[in-house]
């Protein structure tokens, strides 16, 4: 499988003020709760790293609105559960960032955290943390006859052709997110809904503060894939290690979201992106191929 993402980024940018078609994750059986585009869901593994490089606080979680019997009410809203216990995926943050995706000019949208607003090149890309979701995207979209993000970008932006150079599975795909065997690998239960009353509204509202969010990666960081089972002493350290997390993403959020203006206005004034990221530790990204 081969894509040509330079100048696009259309999989790591909220390009929803652009004219992306639709907002999918928000239809169907589980409606996303948060407001975040293309989260990209993370492994146990994958977030247990993230944890232990420093950058729990690079982390999110996201929960499902549903209906009928396998679910459970956490501050008003019918959360898809199972067991009475609240699933959810954990996925990279999204920050406001000032971005010229699709040869247009630079506006402020909602990016992934790890993406270069100048070079829209991916930081991790290529390291022992670039998420395996990230490096097969759009293979699930391939396998399943599903329109990729490449094509919706071709359909809206550009010519055919540009984005999606061709369209053969890859044979590294990992299991669907949600697939049957996901629960303790991408898909997590958190054993007491109490435990996150407000927590669950202040996601909704796009307001989760750090303990939050260090809730929800420390459970997904000590559940056990296959089952609902959670180490509670696991938790409590990974929880820990979450808050204790200080890293360039938390620091460059902080200042992009004082900087920011309303979702797709144009960039009248911006920080130097390298002062934001890179003199914070952001990883430096490699010139196009």
């Amino acid at each position: 499988m081969e894509v040509n993402c330079e100048g696009c980024a259309g999989c790591c940018i909220d390009w929803r003020p652009l004219g992306a078609p639709d907002d999918r994750e928000r239809e169907g059986r589980y409606r996303a709760l948060d407001d975040a585009y293309n989260l990209v869901a993370l492994s146990r593994d994958e977030i247990r790293e993230f944890v232990a490089d420093g950058l729990g606080d690079a982390l999110v979680p996201r929960l499902f609105a549903a209906e009928g019997d396998h679910t459970v009410t956490v501050d008003g809203h019918e959360v898809a559960a199972v067991g009475g216990r609240p699933a959810f995926l954990v996925g990279l943050r999204k920050t406001p960032k000032p971005v010229a995706p699709f040869d247009g000019e630079r506006v402020w949208l909602d990016a992934c955290a790890f993406l270069d607003p100048t070079t829209l090149k991916c930081r991790i890309h290529e390291t022992d943390r670039y998420p395996r979701r990230c490096h097969t995207y759009p293979g699930h979209n391939l396998e399943l006859d599903a329109e990729t993000e490449c094509e919706r970008v071709e359909r809206v932006h550009g010519e055919a052709g540009d984005h999606l150079v061709d369209d053969a599975v890859p044979a590294d795909l990992p299991p669907p997110p949600l697939d049957r065997g996901a629960i303790g690998s991408t898909v997590f239960l958190y054993p007491d809904p109490d435990a996150v009353e407000g927590a669950v509204a202040r996601l909704v509202a796009g307001e989760a503060t750090v303990e939050d969010r260090a809730a929800f990666v420390a459970c997904a960081a000590a559940s056990a894939p296959g089952t609902g089972t959670v180490d509670d002493d696991r938790m409590a350290r990974e929880r820990e290690r979450t808050l204790a997390a200080d890293s360039w993403v938390a620091a460059a959020d902080r200042e992009w979201r004082d900087a920011a203006a309303d979702r797709g206005s144009p960039v009248a004034d911006a920080p130097d992106p390298d002062a934001v990221e890179t003199d914070r530790g952001a990883p430096p990204t490699d010139d196009w191929e």
